[in-house]
């Protein structure tokens, strides 16, 4: 277990581009910690979310695609994930009825992780247990409005630095289609249809 922390809202007018918006706050254990979307430079098709601190892995998120000229954060669609120089493999099941088996999947050196949505403001990233390692539960909840919005962090479990990087960056990425009701939205076929969906690129990282 590690002491909860908490981030705040930002955002800042860009001389040119797009306004820049995230979450910034301090990890009594992981130390400052900073979640930036759009980040980087203006490229057309392109929007990236990224998270760095001072103990903790840099990572990314990015979509691709016509719509992220009209998003402020990337998408679950057509998505990259990183975590400092390692591809992160993501798999998901749109049309699942229920919250947990719409869960995002992800595998990053050898663990199992799932990021399930609680409501639109709220998720949980587990990293399931093994042999070694009893995994870890990180609940990350929005509150507040405007400017005075903020992200509470909180974790049961032996915390790692990769599991703080991929926590605080998805309070920068849009997860409404983990809800039925934004997956419904997304897609009016939802009630429909099932099956597994691959995201972006599933190499192996190095």
């Amino acid at each position: 277990m590690h002491s909860p922390f908490t981030l705040a809202y930002w955002k800042e007018k860009q001389p040119a581009g797009r306004t820049k918006f995230g979450w910034q706050g301090t990890s009594p254990e992981f130390g400052d910690i900073r979640v930036v979307y759009p980040a980087g430079r203006d490229v057309p098709n392109t929007i990236v979310t990224d998270v760095r601190g001072g103990l903790i892995p840099t990572a990314t998120f990015e979509t691709r695609g016509a719509h992220t000229d009209v998003v402020s954060m990337p998408t679950l669609n057509r998505a990259t994930l990183r975590v400092g120089d390692g591809l992160v493999r993501m798999s998901r099941n749109r049309w699942a009825p229920t919250h947990r088996g719409r869960s995002l999947h992800m595998t990053y050196l050898g663990d199992a992780y799932r990021l399930t949505a609680i409501d639109r403001r709220a998720y949980k990233l587990s990293r399931q247990p093994d042999a070694e390692d009893p995994g870890v539960v990180i609940t990350v909840r929005q509150s507040g409005r405007g400017s005075g919005r903020k992200v509470t962090v909180q974790a049961a479990g032996r915390v790692l630095p990769a599991d703080v990087s991929l926590a605080a960056l998805f309070s920068g990425v849009d997860r409404s289609v983990l809800t039925r009701r934004g997956a419904v939205r997304a897609d009016p076929r939802a009630t429909q249809n099932s099956g597994p969906v691959s995201i972006g690129a599933q190499k192996k990282h190095p």
